[in-house]
């Protein structure tokens, strides 16, 4: 037996793999991102012992992360290649659109692409931070406009949560309460960074079109959290939790405007499970935290509730079995659905708590479209940092809500659009594509065009709505299996209409933006959205396949993220969306962890699991 490594500031102590006396736990929490961090944070402030399983590898933002290298400090000048597709400062550490060793399929006439993070603290180490609450029609799409399906709960019962996760992990913003883009409560936000100049230019030539241009909503500090104040509003009467959030808190700085986002944050600034939630989570002393952890399948015992789970242990091939009273499930989206249907028995031969057959169905991702323009105004401007916080600072939400439901548009739901440029930090390759501007200059000549025009680029990207449907799932291929002897997951996809359509007018959305600035399009306006639309899986928001709703037949989940079938099993990733708003994901999936938390100590106090 290896005993523990010692603890250090931002290091995580993981626990021997064998023991010769099997430890009793509470909650088995699968996954350790934005759905995983939170159920360990919430439980583990609650006293109850928490085994955390990993399938990536241990990963430390504060001593790992490259924050202050350059391009020309890494390999190939920091580009990406097949194994680091975002570039090599992208703080994926071990995973991608390729694991090796752990393929996917994709049916005939399907294309999707899944992203897997493998390393501890998911995906959250690898975002926009982009933090937008779904608002009340988001919650009962189906009411509005027929299509789809509605969540079992509304706004009002979430808002509450997304007030205290925003609390619990920074986010600014303003205060803008337009239809469906709530405002948080007063004093829940922090200060949005201040507009740049390229920001406030598209603001300029967005008033006329009517289309809003207001701060966006991020999970980055602006300034230092309130340790005296924060902790015992999030969590009155329990003074561990207090304590562990307070150390926690006093831990993190206030983002200097310096480095990408991308990379890690070593000041903790930006929201990473990593940072925010296993810290503390780790500080309580109840969890116990396994990396290189490959859970295969939820157990069941002749009760038929989960009695634990199976793990490959990926350093040494052994297979394990753990127990506890609860097991969670937050591995991402697709691999929680590939887990639940891998977890075959007497009593579910179509996989666990799959009696509704939905288990991997209504697969969802976000629709995206992009255009890049250069803007003659933005042209010569004098060096300045417009880095900021490495991300949006303003972003435009959809504003046609009123035409919709008029039936003025072609497809049933919205989009927001994202933008950005600048003279930030050059990336590599910075100045590909300048030939076009330069006329074959070189030398002195050269580098005065290239002071010209750089920072005079932009970009557009819409991120909108897709609305479920039969033909977008995910299902256990019948042959392939990964290099653990687990079957992998075979995907179907197809956009509907409604989407196709939805591309096509952030195309000509952008075009009417661009021309207002005074610029040219860097590429084609396409007016057919299958050439607009980003192939499926690709814009990485994918959410669905064990759907929560009001009725067992047609869903897996309640509106607490509880098993209809197995009550002491419990999802809180991606998988539990019954749609997919225009809005990013991730602070959703940490409010409903949050709530879903609440559920199991109550239930767990109860005696009910």
């Amino acid at each position: 037996m290896h005993p523990p490594p010692p603890a250090r500031s931002g290091v995580f102590r993981v626990y021997s793999r064998r023991s010769k006396v099997a430890p009793q736990y509470d909650v088995i929490v699968v996954g350790s991102g934005a759905g995983g961090g939170m159920a360990a944070y919430q439980l583990s402030v609650q006293g109850l012992k928490v085994l955390l399983l990993e399938a990536g590898r241990d990963y430390d933002p504060v001593t790992e992360t490259p924050m202050f290298q350059t391009p020309k400090d890494a390999p190939l000048r920091g580009s990406g290649n097949a194994d680091k597709p975002f570039g090599f400062y992208d703080a994926t550490v071990d995973g991608g659109w390729r694991v090796p060793g752990e393929p996917f399929t994709t049916a005939p006439g399907s294309q999707f692409s899944w992203w897997r993070s493998r390393m501890l603290g998911g995906r959250t180490n690898h975002w926009g931070r982009i933090s937008l609450r779904m608002g009340p029609y988001d919650f009962k799409p189906k009411s509005r406009d027929g299509l789809g399906a509605d969540w079992p709960m509304t706004y009002d019962t979430m808002a509450p949560y997304y007030d205290k996760t925003e609390l619990l992990i920074g986010v600014y913003g303003g205060d803008d309460d337009l239809e469906n883009t709530p405002r948080s409560s007063p004093g829940v936000l922090q200060p949005p960074p201040a507009a740049r100049s390229y920001e406030l230019l598209a603001k300029q030539a967005c008033d006329p079109l009517k289309i809003p241009v207001i701060p966006a909503h991020r999970a980055v500090l602006t300034q230092r959290q309130d340790s005296a104040r924060l902790p015992a509003k999030l969590h009155p009467g329990n003074a561990l939790a207090q304590r562990v959030l307070r150390q926690s808190m006093n831990e993190r700085m206030a983002c200097f405007y310096a480095t990408d986002c991308g990379r890690g944050c070593s000041i903790k600034a930006n929201f990473q499970s990593t940072t925010v939630l296993l810290p503390p989570a780790m500080a309580t002393g109840n969890v116990t935290l396994i990396t290189d952890a490959m859970v295969r399948e939820v157990t069941i015992d002749a009760q038929g509730k989960a009695s634990g789970v199976h793990y490959i242990d990926k350093l040494t091939r052994v297979d394990h079995h753990v127990t506890a009273k609860v097991v969670v499930l937050a591995a991402s989206a697709c691999e929680t659905s590939r887990i639940m249907l891998n977890s075959k028995s007497t009593m579910f031969p179509n996989g666990i708590a799959n009696s509704s057959g939905v288990v991997g169905k209504y697969l969802m991702d976000t629709v995206g479209a992009g255009l890049s323009a250069q803007i003659p105004r933005l042209e010569g401007l004098p060096p300045v940092n417009e880095d900021g916080t490495a991300g949006i600072h303003m972003y435009m939400p959809w504003w046609k809500y009123g035409d919709q439901k008029a039936g003025k548009m072609s497809f049933a739901r919205g989009y927001h659009i994202e933008f950005g440029g600048g003279r930030g930090m050059p990336g590599p390759g910075i100045f590909g594509g300048l030939e076009s501007f330069t006329q074959g200059a070189y030398g002195k000549k050269f580098k005065e065009e290239a002071r010209r025009y750089y920072g005079s680029f932009m970009y557009f990207d819409g991120r909108g709505e897709m609305i479920p449907n039969e033909d977008s799932y995910c299902e256990i291929d019948p042959v392939a299996v990964d290099q653990w002897g687990i079957p992998v997951l075979r995907f179907h996809w197809k956009w509907s209409e409604h989407e196709i359509q939805q591309a096509a007018h952030m195309h000509k959305t952008f075009a009417e933006i661009i021309d207002k600035m005074g610029g040219t399009v860097q590429g084609t306006v396409q007016t057919d959205g299958n050439k607009a639309i980003a192939a499926g899986g690709s814009i990485i928001h994918e959410v669905g396949t064990v759907r929560m709703g009001s009725d067992p037949k047609t869903s897996v989940l309640n509106e607490f993220g509880q098993s209809w079938d197995v009550k002491n099993l419990y999802v809180t990733d991606g998988a539990t969306f019954v749609s997919n708003a225009d809005k990013n994901p991730t602070l959703s999936i940490l409010a409903l962890a949050w709530r879903s938390c609440d559920h199991i100590v109550e239930e767990l106090k109860r005696g009910n699991l």
